[in-house]
């Protein structure tokens, strides 16, 4: 008896020694990676894994950067998401060799603790001008006021954050850029870290504001968990790629054109309606400049017209032209990021014109060539007179009487060639031989 009570109360003791036995209560950290052109799906990915960490229970959130920098309302979207955090969000540019370059500055100012991976590089926040019709020549006045604008609204999250607004300020008015070790010296960052490990052993303890109130951040013994970005925010960000939005453009174009050109085919039509859709879905992301747009649409209808018109190819040459410079003009901002790559746009202007100058040519062709079906096919060829023409008679052509009519007599069995076909009557003329 006495073993048996034992027994029960070691277990009562196991019970309530271990009340969280089969789970972890290790602090958890939701790791998320950012990279490339900021862009808005970009900041709505950031929002939601805000959220998510949240109501994950999460300690916080760790955002691995790695950007050239991106749109300016993405990048303000982003730094909201993260000045109102319900948790600690911590900024590391990673991995070695990565770097926050212009908006990736602000985002990484905006961070609850910003870190930095050696090798890395942070700065060139110089705004530029970009715009619904693309990068206007900005008059002093009007530079000086974005750049004002820019200024104030990095320096104000640097102070903030307790970091260095005097060069916050030097990152937007004349571009500097700094290694990791000199922005820790400056107070640029708050901590300089190998890997994700030694990051969360580094801000251990580490007092942030969050949401207006004192906070420490607790990393013993915590467990980074990636979190992988979604389908659709997969699919959203790569559609926002200037380079693919601008290679969906053109797949769009062409499918149509061909669908256009041969009436029927159908899929053609479908492809190019869905690339179209999604391109300009894309487009609605970036600066778009809408004379670019414009051109490669005139190029569509310099190809279309040539195949109507004979013009020896001059329309060919003006499509080809106006898609080039559309190419060139469709994205003409100074941020290299939200640019056309010429690895991607040079050879994506010739094989589209090399597929528009192609299907001129075959449909070109198809017209030219001679007809074997229907009354255009009876024209040239020849039959027999089979009584006299003069002016009307018959004429027999492959098996078949048909009325008869020419300008000169023609004796019965002579051959004749038919000239003309005016509904069921031959304008034929005697063949000499």
């Amino acid at each position: 008896m006495f073993t048996k009570r034992f027994g029960l109360l070691f277990c009562l003791f196991l019970l309530l020694a271990v009340p969280s036995w089969g789970s972890d209560n290790r602090p958890l950290f939701h790791v998320i990676t950012v990279e490339g052109v900021i862009t808005a799906p970009t900041a709505s990915y950031v929002a939601d894994s805000i959220n998510a960490a949240r109501d994950a229970g999460a300690e916080g959130l760790i955002l691995l950067l790695d950007t050239p920098g991106g749109m300016d309302t993405a990048m303000r979207d982003i730094a909201k998401s993260i000045l109102n955090a319900p948790l600690p969000v911590i900024v590391y540019v990673y991995p070695s060799g990565a770097r926050a370059a212009s908006a990736g500055v602000i985002i990484a100012q905006a961070a609850h603790v910003a870190a930095m991976a050696p090798g890395t590089n942070i700065g060139a926040a110089h705004p530029v001008a970009v715009g619904i019709g693309g990068p206007a020549e900005m008059d002093k006045t009007m530079s000086e006021k974005i750049e004002n604008d820019a200024a104030a609204y990095v320096r104000s999250i640097a102070k903030i954050r307790g970091r260095s607004a005097e060069w916050a300020e030097k990152a937007v008015r004349k571009s500097e850029s700094i290694t990791a070790d000199e922005a820790l010296k400056l107070r640029v960052i708050d901590v300089v870290a190998g890997d994700i490990d030694k990051l969360l052993a580094a801000v251990d303890q580490r007092e942030v504001e969050v949401a207006g109130e004192k906070r420490k951040i607790n990393t013993a013994n915590a467990r980074a968990e990636e979190v992988k970005i979604g389908t659709r925010q997969s699919i959203l960000s790569a559609i926002s790629n200037p380079n693919i939005a601008y290679l969906l453009l053109l797949i769009g174009l062409a499918g149509l054109y061909f669908e256009f050109s041969n009436p029927g085919a159908i899929l053609p039509g479908v492809i190019g309606g869905i690339s179209l859709l999604l391109a300009f879905f894309g487009m609605s992301t970036l600066p778009v400049n809408y004379t670019g747009v414009l051109l490669i649409l005139f190029s569509i209808i310099l190809f279309i017209a040539e195949i109507k018109v004979m013009s020896y190819g001059l329309l060919t040459v003006g499509g080809v032209i106006s898609l080039a410079l559309g190419s060139f003009m469709l994205f003409d901002t100074p941020e290299p990021a939200l640019r056309i790559s010429f690895q991607v746009l040079i050879p994506a202007v010739i094989v589209a014109s090399a597929f528009f100058i192609v299907v001129i040519w075959l449909a070109a062709k198809a017209q030219m060539r001679k007809h074997y079906s229907g009354s255009e096919s009876m024209v040239e060829a020849s039959g027999q007179a089979v009584s006299e023409i003069n002016p009307e008679g018959q004429v027999l052509y492959q098996g078949e009487y048909w009325a008869a009519r020419s300008s000169k007599p023609i004796a019965a069995g002579a051959k004749v060639r038919i000239l003309k076909v005016e509904g069921l009557t031959l304008t034929v003329e005697e063949i000499n031989q």
